[in-house]
């Protein structure tokens, strides 16, 4: 770098107005910092998407409306929970006029976490945990079982990449959600599940929480 290159960026760097000041929008903010919503972007911050992902289910085993919660590791590094739980929402939200899984999906504090007659008891990031994992995952699937229905959004760095749809019909009884991700390889050093690390969290919650299982799938 040349002397006069040194002295205008010194300059820049001196000059501190209303122009340096950036809004980021939607999730914006944390793919630009993830290591303030997950810890870093290593080892533990990957296995960290899992725990949100899984922390949502419990509250609802918590709250007496889910017994079962299944993960897998996919061939390709995927990630799979399921449970049986309520299911996200997918009526309109009131004030933001779209889906409501859309809106958990992709808003930061956005949750029945903050409604005092959905959850006594919560862990987690209470509204933030997984539309974090969705921004830092380059594929997300969101399947909900609500109603007799089967509805479905996908999303790709924590956008939509298509609108909610009912992709199929399904019992009564049969009601839950499955969120499906992998994550953003530009963001994690590494994008390799260790299913030790896995198990060994998922044991301590099934000690817990009675009805948490860890599956693999077949290689």
């Amino acid at each position: 770098m040349s002397e006069e290159e040194k002295y205008i960026e010194e300059q820049e760097e001196k000059n501190y107005s209303a122009s340096n000041i950036q809004v980021l929008e939607g999730l914006e903010a944390v793919r630009k910092r993830p290591a303030m919503y997950i810890g870093d972007t290593h080892i533990k911050g990957l296995h960290h998407l899992v725990s949100e992902v899984v922390d949502n289910s419990i509250d609802e085993a918590l709250a007496g409306f889910c017994n079962r919660i299944d993960v897998f590791i996919g061939e390709d590094n995927s990630i799979t929970v399921r449970d049986n739980g309520r299911g996200i929402p997918v009526d309109e939200h009131e004030k933001l006029h779209k889906s409501a899984l859309e809106v958990v999906m992709t808003v930061l504090h956005a949750g029945g976490k903050f409604d005092k007659g959905s959850y006594k008891v919560s862990g987690g990031l209470h509204g933030v945990g997984v539309s974090c994992v969705n921004a830092l995952s380059d594929y997300l699937r969101a399947e909900v079982r609500r109603g007799g229905k089967v509805y479905m959004q996908e999303y790709s760095l924590g956008k939509p990449t298509s609108e909610v749809k009912v992709i199929g019909d399904c019992k009564d009884e049969d009601h839950g959600t499955t969120i499906i991700f992998h994550p953003d390889g530009s963001i994690f050093s590494t994008t390799v599940y260790d299913f030790n690390i896995l198990s060994n969290r998922l044991r301590d919650l099934a000690y817990l929480n009675a009805g948490v299982t860890l599956s693999r799938h077949p290689r």
